[in-house]
């Protein structure tokens, strides 16, 4: 089973994250922020991945620093459960639909982790939630997992529909890209041999 466990803590946040990848979709995540909450709940119902995460933040401030470290830490976790890559099918894309929004996901197990959008959200502000920390979340997670992610959205006006859309199509296409291909007979899937350095 491959599983992760990180413990982040700074002057800004306090966060504990345990992952599984070969999980049921349970989860257990406390944010701080409500429309976050119910994003992670997404990614994990939609990605058939276990996740426990609890971050006690600087809200006060605002939701930057629990968003931005909170990717950061699960960026960590997926790195360090996928190991050497072997066996995996590295690749993995979707297109998701949510009522009147379409959202094109493609993800790719590189080691070169890189975030590439053409999003159009038609809002500053989700509730209370800065729409521009959508980005913020994809940059940092990319960073720190090795892994990249092209997002598009091809319609939408309502903002909640969109960012939802993406958290699911992103769930859906990580969930194919960790997933362990028997074809591949535990090889690399790189003609270099290798994915990254562990």
């Amino acid at each position: 089973m491959r599983k992760a466990r990180i413990d982040r803590k700074t002057t800004e946040t306090d966060i504990s994250l345990e992952l599984i990848l070969e999980g049921t979709g349970e989860y257990s995540i406390s944010t701080g922020c409500g429309f976050l909450n119910h994003m992670l709940q997404l990614f994990a119902s939609h990605g058939g991945f276990n996740l426990d995460i609890s971050c006690k933040g600087d809200t006060e401030v605002d939701y930057h620093h629990t968003v931005e470290d909170i990717a950061i830490t699960l960026g960590k976790a997926f790195f360090e459960a996928l190991g050497d890559c072997s066996g995996i099918n590295r690749y993995g894309w979707i297109v998701i639909p949510m009522d009147e929004a379409l959202v094109q996901v493609a993800v790719d197990i590189s080691a070169r982790g890189g975030y590439y959008t053409k999003m159009e959200i038609p809002a500053y502000r989700v509730g209370d939630f800065d729409v521009e920390l959508v980005d913020e979340f994809f940059c940092s997670f990319c960073r720190t997992s090795g892994i990249t992610v092209h997002i598009a959205s091809l319609s939408g006006t309502n903002a909640h529909h969109i960012i939802e859309a993406t958290f699911k199509g992103f769930a859906r296409a990580l969930k194919q890209a960790v997933t362990v291909n028997p074809e591949l007979k535990n090889r690399i899937p790189s003609t270099k041999g290798v994915l990254k350095e562990v």
